[in-house]
């Protein structure tokens, strides 16, 4: 059977692309169609109110932060500013109202962006793990390039799809493994993660998906969009190379059903455990509470990580899951 030919990339064959599409060495392939229809037909979803208020909405972030001073906000889902050492970085952004390809159909925001998109500061550096519409929001990019023209930082293929909606943008394009600097003092590693990608029906694995890892004058940043845990694979690896880290982003939501999601999202016990495995001192959760994807109430996800970092005897400030608008000043150790 001939190979897919791959609509966003064309490069050599390496450990986790076979020519055509990309894969996780040794891992879990993501589900067939058959299991998302039996997914979908559980009976088992929890329902989430229409909409919620978070308590911290309304913050403005300050311009910038510098010395050792490490500032992190969330927006939502997997939309965090990330403040350090002068620059301002956003991950994932998605101000918009679903995470879907059409404006009226598919999950939608129940809590409002924690920053409105007029108070953000300058926006240097846009960071895009990877192609699913949670994460990769056509409509927020755009608006990010002409109101700030940023430097976008994202794995290979994914170009493709941001290229021809922003077409002046400033794209890096990266493979696991590669490094570039941001700007002086400040470089950026792009790491393995455990997951996919998809955009449509016929263009699964064919963007790559990737974690990155930050090196500051402040101390190093562990950014993961999604993942699944993989063993803890991942978080050795990323230890072994970078020794630690003064603060690791993490998933947390978004895992149930496990026989469906295990392959493709962590849980908040294994969050736990990846931070632990990878030297984090602390930890920012994300993935949850915004967009409902999957099965697990809205609170769960925060529930279940404290319970794992109390059974681990981990203080729960270490490990924070921010609501939209809260801030976090890391400390130093």
């Amino acid at each position: 059977m001939s190979k897919p030919k791959n609509r966003y990339y064309t490069g050599p064959v390496t450990d986790h692309f076979d020519g055509s599409l990309f894969y996780n060495p040794d891992g879990i392939p993501p589900g067939t169609w058959r299991d998302v229809l039996r997914w979908q037909v559980n009976g088992q979803r929890a329902r989430w109110p229409k909409a919620i208020a978070s308590p911290f909405a309304g913050n403005k972030p300050a311009s910038r932060v510098s010395g050792d001073a490490l500032r992190v906000t969330m927006v939502g889902h997997a939309t965090l500013l990330i403040q350090v050492a002068g620059l301002n970085i956003l991950t994932d952004p998605v101000w918009s109202d679903r995470a879907s390809p059409v404006a009226f159909a598919g999950p939608k925001r129940v809590v409002a962006p924690g920053i409105a998109f007029d108070d953000l500061p300058p926006i240097d550096v846009v960071l895009v793990t990877h192609n699913h519409y949670d994460h990769l929001d056509i409509t927020t990019l755009k608006r990010l390039q002409q109101a700030h023209a940023p430097h976008f930082v994202t794995p290979l293929g994914n170009d493709g799809i941001i290229r021809p909606n922003a077409r002046q943008a400033k794209i890096t394009v990266v493979d696991w493994g590669d490094r570039i600097a941001l700007s002086d003092g400040v470089t950026l590693d792009t790491e393995a993660s455990h997951h996919w990608s998809a955009r449509a029906m016929g263009d699964r694995r064919m963007a790559l998906w990737a974690a990155f890892v930050l090196s500051t004058p402040a101390g190093k940043i562990y950014h993961v969009g999604d993942t699944g845990f993989h063993g803890g694979t991942n978080y050795r690896a990323a230890a072994e190379k970078h020794g630690g880290f003064r603060l690791a982003v993490l998933p947390v939501g978004a895992y149930a059903p496990r026989w469906f999601m295990q392959g493709q999202h962590q849980n908040p016990e294994e969050a736990v455990e990846g931070m632990r495995l990878c030297g984090a001192r602390f930890a920012v959760g994300h993935h949850f509470g915004t967009f409902q994807l999957t099965d697990e109430p809205i609170d769960e996800p925060a529930e279940q990580l404290h319970a794992a970092l109390d059974a681990r005897n981990i203080a729960r400030e270490n490990f924070r899951p921010l609501l939209p608008g809260e801030m976090f000043d890391v400390p130093l150790g």
